[in-house]
């Protein structure tokens, strides 16, 4: 009896020793293979908390998972909280959100039953409006530190690999690189041309932003934008506030033999990095612009990065030629026309039989997007745009029916080409018309 007890006892300690653990683990199964969205460059894939399911951004570029547009998911549960302030890229204060332990989280069949979780409840911080549908977290580390990743953007999936029992295969066309890790994040080298010879760079790998490279700026390492080669913009949200810097362009970048041209750089202010500038041997950010353009093997146990060029490695980079940023923000009413036919009549002969149509209107709830940003002396800017006009229609097209992204494509189409927009400014509908223009050769005229 005392045996039995003893070896009950030890049973009951092991399960919970295992329990109390923060790790994902693949039950019975080797490996799980899971769809996601490509939405701006950012993957989004299906995650379920607590029972309740969610949209994430994949970003190698968090350490914890975040949790944020939580106002009409009242059926999470939350579970043991504390107060704790975040901080991260933006020039503002840090943020509140709320340390919660003990979570269940499922991505496709991988588990993780005592999951931390941070959660931001400013409403300010969100992906939605910048991508068009629900997303309401970002996970990285916890999920990239129990399995090797393998990220293919060409096909739209990760699979998951459980470490022990991965082989890699031979793969002439690939490149492997050595990571290192900071605060959990990863790392890697590359090279960037300067004045016809290559700087070596420390890049943070940043799935979670949707630009191409990032650049601190280094006037001793030549990392600067080129003269006349580069506009004020602004760059994206942080989780202390708005990010702005300038944009530009490198003539070559290189991750080992594979070298891409013309590359989107931005250079963030100094304002905006000073919480990343403290770790100071980075030099900036790889990110979804240039990381989609391979399918790409993620091992953070043995440190290892292993690319492959796929179908999206020659697509050429562009900018937004408009200068206008949107979001989707809120909703319009719209007035969509149905027709129904009616019943079939006679005229008094048999020969002719008349069928009355019927047209009637129902209202609509559409999704609105709404200028949040004009750069200064952009095309918007001069045709007479402001903040808080709402796109009702783009070159004709109800933006109503399109994708958000799509709206955002029109703005990145050749230099030259116009753009005609319908808008409502507080409820007075009106016209603007402009040419998207070149901002590089703009800045050469005099």
């Amino acid at each position: 009896m005392l045996k039995k007890n003893t070896l009950l006892l030890f049973l009951l300690f092991a399960i919970t020793s295992s329990f109390s653990q923060s790790e994902f683990s693949l039950p019975n199964l080797e490996k799980d293979k899971i769809r996601f969205e490509l939405i701006g460059n950012l993957i989004i894939l299906p995650v379920e908390v607590n029972g309740v399911e969610l949209s994430f951004v994949l970003d190698t570029g968090v350490s914890k998972p975040i949790l944020f547009n939580l106002a009409n998911i009242d059926s999470l549960q939350i579970n043991k909280v504390e107060s704790i302030l975040l901080r991260g890229l933006g020039g503002g204060a840090p943020v509140e959100a709320i340390k919660s332990k003990h979570n269940f989280l499922s991505i496709g069949n991988a588990i993780n039953i005592n999951q931390d979780i941070y959660l931001v409840f400013d409403s300010s911080i969100n992906f939605t409006a910048r991508l068009g549908r629900p997303v309401h977290g970002i996970i990285g580390y916890d999920l990239f530190k129990d399995f090797i990743v393998e990220i293919n953007y060409a096909s739209k999936y990760i699979v998951l690999h459980k470490p022990n029992s991965y082989t890699y295969k031979s793969c002439k066309k690939c490149e492997t690189f050595d990571l290192s890790f900071y605060k959990n994040k990863p790392y890697v080298f590359g090279e960037i041309e300067v004045d016809s010879s290559f700087v070596p760079v420390k890049l943070l790998i940043d799935t979670g932003s949707s630009d191409a490279l990032w650049i601190f700026e280094n006037e001793d390492k030549g990392l600067v934008p080129t003269e006349n080669m580069y506009f004020d913009d602004f760059l994206g949200k942080g989780l202390s506030g708005n990010i702005y810097g300038k944009r530009s362009k490198i003539e070559r970048f290189k991750l080992k033999r594979f070298e891409l041209n013309n590359v989107n750089t931005a250079f963030p202010d100094s304002t905006s990095i000073s919480f990343a500038r403290k770790y100071t041997q980075r030099n900036g950010s790889i990110s979804g612009e240039v990381l989609k353009r391979f399918n790409m093997i993620v091992d953070y146990k043995n440190k290892k990065l292993t690319l492959k060029k796929n179908k999206n490695f020659r697509s050429s980079f562009s900018y937004n030629k408009s200068g206008i940023i949107i979001e989707q923000n809120g909703v319009i009413m719209i007035k969509e026309r149905k027709n129904r036919s009616g019943l079939g009549f006679r005229d008094g002969s048999d020969a002719n039989i008349h069928v009355e149509t019927i047209t009637h209107y129902k209202l609509s709830v559409k999704p609105a997007y709404t200028i949040v940003e004009i750069r200064k002396d952009s095309p918007a800017e001069k045709a007479g745009l402001l903040v808080g006009d709402i796109i009702l229609t783009i070159n004709g097209k109800e933006t109503h029916i399109l994708e958000l992204q799509n709206v955002i494509g029109y703005f990145k189409s050749k230099t030259g080409k116009l753009i005609n927009l319908k808008i409502n400014r507080n409820g007075r509908i009106m016209l603007f018309g402009f040419r998207l223009e070149d901002v590089f050769k703009q800045k050469e005229l005099p």
